[in-house]
């Protein structure tokens, strides 16, 4: 044991050797990527799952978050049993600050303003924290916010105005002064709106609406109910609903943001139109694509709510390049806007006069491609009038294979079949990915059993057999270039099955640096890459965090069975019943059993009974009726797969040779007199 008598006390007191650290030892808190990159998503994401709050969007974008706060102190003086807040985290967040609403009414206005501003303190306070860190600091400081004193606050009371009636009093009591007249200007009316009565509807439509509504709801809830950005309403009308268009860099740049849209879906839904809100997006932009929706739903009452939302999202970019025609076309029909047209005209070729009996002919600008010339000289043929002439295709005109890029195969393809996807896939210095072997599980129609097709190669066909029904089915697949602007990578034409998962396969990757396709490197999902280019030596990965599966179009059918099946003879059997002479014929005493053969599916006892009773040699028989309990099974070569007794007879007969005893007397029971028996020669053959 230690002697401690002769440390000065100094040493013992408990205290660090170091007061303080080094500033060289000192590094920051590590900060996740993604909230590096989006802090006011990472932020929210962190809100839904410690609370589990109701989410909305305002016009301007702001997220309105709205949850119960239930104090964490075990002994908090205050009979509250949570504190009802909405939180209002703007679109620039964390450059503008969130604001904070206590919407409890059981507690005076006063000390809700007394929490705003405590809220409003802490903030300001607090600059980086995060939300959830926030509203931590405000339950801890719950308690003082709520024992300061009440705010003042003003009640605004709405009276009615009894001024003409003071004036009429003022009239009768007190002599009239003359004061002139003003006669004020009428107001310009408005034209009268024509009266549309409300749409009625019979009991049984809307029965049949409300049986309807419910059956797709379900399916809807069935489909995206466990998104990470499911909400649904109290009274549920609306619902909020992930959303990932197809084509988002085709999308304008106020409506590249959507991630999420709100569903409102009518209690008398189809009956009554079905409507959409998109958010994170910019209001005017959003609301002439919300109309246009509106109006094609109103036109197709029979497509479902999943069909509606998938083609929302499929098409989205084609509405807003609709969205966006429109609105020259109605600017051109108004007045302003035909004067317009007509001064920029008289602005760009003033030498054309419009009332000079010539107004239908119009004007084309010579395309840019027309002032290329191949002569040497450098003389511009394309000028000539000449257009029947052959010699424009040598001299006028500009090579225009030559200025066109060349684009691939590989992404001009017909959508049909099955598409597959990555949808966030994790591209980093590369530019081009692209599959050259597909491996994937797929499942028959027929049995629905899982098998596999390896060595899909593009545009090359691959055939197999289902393992268990022996079905054919076949796959082809289409391949198309994956980038930073587009996830999907091809598609898959199957038939007689449909596509499972996708297996372990073969990628190609594109440098970003020098544009060098590298090798094929094996990648799965969930699985990252990372490699080396042979070329500028820059290093390059990839990651596929999910496959998806779109059916655009059904596989094709079935092929028909070759030929019609024979037709089995009916023999009369009943399971668990012998066979005549327990299967047994003139050829083979010993043999229990029926053979089916293959060659015209008929039941003959053996061989030779086959080919006296039938005009064709016989094949191989590959199943067989047994001739103990009569039930029809597969070939097996000595015993029954259903009674396990043996179909072929064995030679000798009594205990010893008919297989029903043993010789081994090692093996004999004792109860057996043979065991103990002398079989050889004894002293008494030796005495006589």
């Amino acid at each position: 044991m230690i002697s401690t008598s002769h440390v000065p006390r100094e040493a013992i007191d408990g205290r660090q050797a170091v007061t303080e650290a080094s500033p060289s030892r000192v590094v920051e808190k590590p900060i996740p990527t993604s909230q590096r990159k989006d802090p006011r998503r990472y932020q929210l994401d962190q809100l839904k799952k410690r609370y589990s709050p109701k989410l909305g969007t305002l016009q301007n974008g702001t997220t309105l978050v709205r949850f119960q706060l239930r104090p964490s102190d075990p002994d908090f003086p205050f009979e509250l049993e949570y504190l009802d807040c909405e939180l209002q985290v703007p679109v620039s967040y964390p450059e503008q600050p969130p604001t904070l609403s206590v919407k409890n009414k059981d507690i005076p206005r006063g000390f809700g303003v007394n929490i705003e501003r405590g809220w409003a303190k802490i903030v300001s306070e607090s600059q980086g924290a995060t939300l959830l860190a926030l509203i931590g600091a405000l339950d801890k400081n719950l308690e003082a916010l709520l024992s300061e004193q009440k705010s003042e606050t003003v009640t605004l009371m709405s009276f009615k105005d009894t001024r003409h009636l003071d004036q009429s009093m003022m009239s009768l009591g007190e002599s009239s002064i003359s004061v002139p007249e003003i006669t004020p200007k009428k107001p310009p009316t408005a034209p009268r709106r024509t009266y549309i009565p409300e749409e009625s509807f019979t009991g049984e439509q809307i029965a049949n609406a409300k049986a309807r509504r419910a059956q797709e709801i379900r399916q809807l809830e069935a489909r995206m109910g466990r998104m990470p950005l499911y909400q649904k309403s109290a009274d549920g009308i609306v619902y909020n609903l992930p959303l990932e268009p197809k084509r988002r860099a085709e999308l304008p740049q106020g409506l590249r943001g959507v991630q999420s849209v709100q569903l409102i879906i009518p209690l008398l839904y189809p009956l009554q139109v079905l409507k959409v809100l998109l958010n994170e997006v910019d209001s005017q932009d959003a609301e002439p694509l919300e109309e246009a929706f509106a109006n094609r739903t109103a036109q197709h009452t029979e497509m479902t709510l999943m069909n509606h939302l998938n083609y929302l999202s499929q098409n989205m970019h084609i509405f807003a390049k609709q969205v966006q025609v429109r609105e020259p076309v109605q600017l051109a029909a108004s007045p302003g806007g035909v004067t317009e047209e007509k001064s920029a005209k008289a602005k760009r070729f003033p030498d054309l006069d419009e009332d000079d009996g010539k107004g239908h002919i119009h004007v084309i600008p010579r395309p840019p491609e027309w002032g290329y010339a191949h002569d040497s000289n450098g003389s511009d043929d394309s000028d000539s009038d000449d257009w029947d002439s052959g010699a424009d295709s040598e001299e006028g005109g500009a090579e225009v294979d030559s200025q066109q890029p060349h684009i691939s195969s590989a992404t001009q393809q017909v959508e049909r079949g099955t598409a597959i996807s990555f949808p966030t896939i994790e591209l980093y210095g590369i530019e081009l990915l692209q599959i050259s072997i597909l491996n994937i599980s797929v499942k028959c129609q027929r049995c629905k059993t899982l098998s596999d097709i390896t060595g899909l190669k593009p545009g090359t066909e691959k055939a197999i057999s289902c393992k268990k029904c022996g079905s054919p089915l076949t796959a082809t697949f289409r391949q198309e270039l994956v980038h930073q602007n587009s996830t999907r990578a091809g598609f898959i034409d199957v038939a007689g099955c449909t596509v499972g998962d996708m297996l372990p396969s073969t990628f190609i990757p594109t440098c970003a640096k020098c544009s060098t396709p590298s090798q094929g490197l094996v990648s799965v999902r969930g699985d990252a890459v990372t490699n080396v280019c042979r070329e500028c030596h820059g290093r390059f990965t990839f990651k596929i965090p999910q496959v998806k599966f779109l059916a655009i179009t059904a596989g094709s059918a079935l092929p028909p069975t070759v030929g019609p099946r024979r037709r089995q003879e009916k023999l009369g059997l009943h399971a668990g019943d012998q066979l005549p002479t327990r299967g047994a014929c003139a050829h083979y005493r010993r043999s229990y059993r029926w053979f089916r053969f293959s060659c015209c599916s008929k039941v003959h006892p053996c061989d030779k009974c086959h080919d006296e009773n039938e005009d064709h040699v016989q094949e191989w028989a590959n199943r067989m009726i047994c001739g103990w309990c009569s039930r029809e099974q597969n070939y097996a070569v000595e015993a029954c797969a259903f009674c396990g007794r043996s179909v072929i007879g064995k030679r000798g007969k009594g205990f010893w040779e008919g297989g029903k005893g043993t010789r081994d007397k090692a093996k004999m029971s004792r109860k057996d007199k043979r065991k103990f028996r002398r079989t050889g020669g004894g002293e008494a053959k030796k005495k006589d």
